[in-house]
């Protein structure tokens, strides 16, 4: 059985034996689950809340 899902999700990229499939730059090409922008944007989250959080909110 095969789906196709369009996700931002990194629990959804994260299934287990997925192939992950970047449209970016006009191409498609396999990437690995760590190499996404999504999972990378999490990780450094859950990693640096309050760093992000600051530099996100910040006003100046």
């Amino acid at each position: 059985m095969q789906f196709i899902i369009a996700t931002h999700s990194p629990i959804l990229l994260g299934y287990p034996d997925s192939v992950i499939l970047s449209f970016d730059d006009g191409k498609i090409t396999e990437m690995e689950y760590e190499m996404t922008d999504h999972y990378q944007i999490t990780k450094y989250f859950l990693q640096h809340r309050e760093k992000f959080l600051s530099k996100i909110l910040d006003n100046d």
